[in-house]
């Protein structure tokens, strides 16, 4: 595949995305709440407790809508999985969490419709 075609085909599996996204972040307010703090810092990111502080849920549901949890974060519908948010590793043994471009485009298009 040379660039362009590249470059196209990302384009379109971000767009195919699109439904989905919009769907899973609907589908859950720790989603859409986490989404939209790493949004207003951004480009800083944040690790889990700070998160869970700042939309006022416990660090196990950042880490289920984040990776994903077994029985109420579906994996295919998580941040990382939809592209929404980055993995960012701050040193030793800390997982730090940042809006992708994608997220932030996402987020500037919808935020109304929340």
């Amino acid at each position: 595949m040379d660039g362009m075609q590249e470059e196209r085909f990302n384009e379109d599996s971000v767009e195919s995305k699109r439904p989905l996204v919009i769907r899973a972040l609907r589908r859950s307010s720790v989603r859409r709440k986490i989404a939209q703090y790493l949004f207003d810092i951004s480009p800083s990111s944040s690790y889990t407790s700070e998160i869970a502080h700042h939309v006022k849920t416990t660090p196990t549901n950042v880490i289920g809508a984040i990776r994903g949890m077994e029985s109420r974060y579906r994996e295919e519908e998580s941040l990382l999985s939809l592209n929404i948010v980055e993995l960012k590793k701050g040193g030793k043994d800390i997982k730090l969490y940042g809006i992708t471009p994608f997220g932030r485009e996402i987020l500037e298009t919808v935020r109304d419709d929340f």
